[in-house]
């Protein structure tokens, strides 16, 4: 069963800040539900929102409805590929220093199944860019983000129309 102590918190804490020290990040370390390691990332150098926003695909609900969010949560298991450059590898960099300690004297551990709807994991860790009541602050260089669009062009289906060609009636 997932356990994510003070203690354990406290010790990973260490190496968690100076992974935001390094690459200019502002942020809070906590616990949720004594299961889930919890890094609130608040402000920082990197455009973490932009770069995701350049790596989703093009049919992507934020692209489609051209809105672009304030704050996000980062799936941890897809940082790979949903962001580029020094943001994945600050993400990267920042889920390595929340699985383990350097001395590996705090570990944690993954054992699921979930062909067998079986999951052991030593704890959770979620981390979140900004909130939903507080949005993340880019205090680097802002660039304009250049969102594409699809190519293929948009077709019209006549539903009613396509239906009576092949069953002649309702």
């Amino acid at each position: 069963m997932a356990y994510m102590s003070q203690e354990n918190k406290k010790a990973l804490a260490p190496q968690i800040k100076a992974v935001l020290k390094k690459y200019n990040m502002k942020g809070t370390i906590g616990v949720r539900h004594y299961s889930t390691l919890v890094v609130n990332v608040k402000s920082g150098a990197l455009d973490i929102i932009g770069n995701m926003m350049e790596n989703i695909p093009v049919d992507h609900f934020y692209t489609e409805n051209a809105v672009t969010p304030t704050s996000i949560q980062v799936n941890t298991y897809h940082i790979g590929s949903s962001y580029t450059g020094k943001v994945a590898d600050f993400l990267t960099e920042l889920k390595d220093a929340m699985m383990s300690t350097e001395d590996g004297s705090v570990a944690n551990h993954d054992n699921s199944d979930i062909m067998t709807d079986y999951f052991d994991v030593g704890w959770y860790i979620d981390i979140n860019v900004g909130k939903y009541d507080k949005p993340y602050e880019l205090t680097g260089k802002v660039v304009k983000l250049n969102v594409k669009k699809a190519d293929t062009p948009k077709v019209e289906v006549d539903l009613w129309a396509e239906h009576l060609e092949t069953h002649g009636s309702f």
